[in-house]
């Protein structure tokens, strides 16, 4: 199949809304093995969308429209559909008990034009909205199949994955298993990491191989297309210890795992405790941590050390430090950790201290930053880092590179 994907809605023009959905649905494609070689967004004019379709028809086999389902005039998704095809619409019955069982449960009152929402294409397969009004659907004439979705992200995506993605499955010609996975990566750039394995990348058909960059993070992700899902797999480790055979230094972890996911998951399965001061994160790492179920095993607690008078009053910095090095310097970070560990009763303490911006600190530039690594019984390691970026950026890239430091020395401690 090769597909289409056609946004209706003005408010995507006028910038007002990402296009978050040919986002979501580009990658349900990729998965399916499906080909999206058009993204389209049209305002809500029904001449201008008749002449996307149009274009898409000569282009496509399978055209997917999300939004212009609701109730108000400007919603002329299926109108101007219907048109083109020569379909009628008629009321889905239950998609109309559903509608007004919704008004009655919420005691409101149910106007006239919201009978619209429970349109749909003579003939057409309608997809249940669990999570709205207007129902999905989908038909195929003259070998061309046009699925319609509804709009808003939080009714389309679950839509399409319980009752969309199935049905494509099944109008597949080959059944084949696609399978992916991603492999996460931190402290290596894309560029750098795309050159490391550039031959892989040059030379890729059968698994594929997609990067992405974002947050300070890289990501790999490999899809495998084979008729056995066992073979598939087989297909994915071979690549991915390829891979790592290279860059393996910089890996974290799989799919949806995030650095502080991963800290809580090794710190549980060493059964290790962790405490932070957090100067110029100001408790950004610990509440990463603790927004993750079951913190409370391994995080022991922590402070926030934001001036020289908390750093030397409660964390026991010695003046002298304070004033012969710098709250931004490696003595500092060392003891930091080294305090807030045995403040805390804890296992490992991190510290962080660096100047965030936008304005430079102690003489020191922005980026600047510390990152101190204190392990009972261990010598105590602080990384002395630049980080490029605005002060959000700098911030949470310190915080992710303090989890990556924990993840390395417990993996080399136990």
């Amino acid at each position: 199949m090769n597909a289409e994907i056609i946004a209706v809605g003005s408010e995507l023009l006028l910038g007002q809304i990402a296009n978050t959905n040919a986002q979501f649905l580009s990658q349900q494609m990729a998965e399916l093995g499906i080909n999206v070689y058009f993204h389209t967004v049209v305002g809500d004019n029904a001449l201008r969308l008749q002449k996307a379709i149009e274009i898409a028809q000569t282009r496509a086999n399978l055209i997917i429209f999300t939004g212009g389902l609701g109730p108000t005039k400007d919603d002329l998704t299926k109108e101007t559909i219907a048109r083109i095809l020569q379909r009628e619409l008629v009321i889905d019955e239950e998609s109309l008990r559903s509608i007004e069982e919704y008004f009655a449960r919420t005691n409101r009152t149910m106007t006239e034009n919201n009978k619209k929402q429970a349109l749909v294409l003579k003939g057409a397969e309608v997809l249940k909205n669990e999570h709205g009004m207007a129902p999905g659907m989908v038909v195929t004439i003259d070998d061309i199949t046009y699925m319609l979705l509804p709009g808003p992200p939080k009714e389309m995506q679950p839509m399409f994955l319980k009752y969309g993605r199935p049905l494509l499955m099944n109008r597949l010609e080959r059944q084949e298993r696609i399978e992916s996975r991603v492999l996460r990566f931190f402290g290596i750039g894309e560029s750098q990491l795309e050159t490391e394995i550039e031959d892989f990348i040059d030379g890729q058909s059968n698994p594929t191989i997609a990067p992405l960059a974002g947050d300070g993070e890289v990501t790999l992700r490999l899809t495998a297309k084979h008729h056995s899902a066992v073979e598939a797999k087989k297909s994915l480790d071979k690549i991915e210890k390829a891979i790592l055979e290279r860059v393996g230094h910089y890996f974290y972890g799989y799919n949806d795992d995030t650095l502080f996911t991963k800290v809580i998951e090794q710190l549980k399965r060493n059964n290790k405790t962790i405490a932070a001061a957090e100067s110029l994160t100001g408790g950004r790492f610990l509440a990463e941590l603790t927004a993750i179920s079951g913190a409370s095993e391994v995080v022991r607690g922590g402070i926030v050390c934001y001036t020289n008078e908390v750093k030397e009053h409660v964390l026991r910095i010695p003046h002298s430090v304070l004033e012969t090095d710098g709250a931004v310097s490696e003595p500092c970070a060392k003891l930091l950790a080294e305090h807030v560990r045995t403040l805390c009763r804890a296992d490992i303490g991190v510290s962080f201290t660096g100047v965030a911006g936008p304005s430079s600190l102690e003489g020191k530039p922005v980026g600047t930053v510390y990152v101190g690594i204190a392990m009972d019984g261990r010598e105590t390691e602080v990384y002395s880092l630049t980080f490029g970026g605005d002060r959000e950026t700098i911030r949470a890239r310190t915080a992710k590179y303090g989890c990556f430091a924990v993840l390395k020395k417990l993996a080399a401690a136990f």
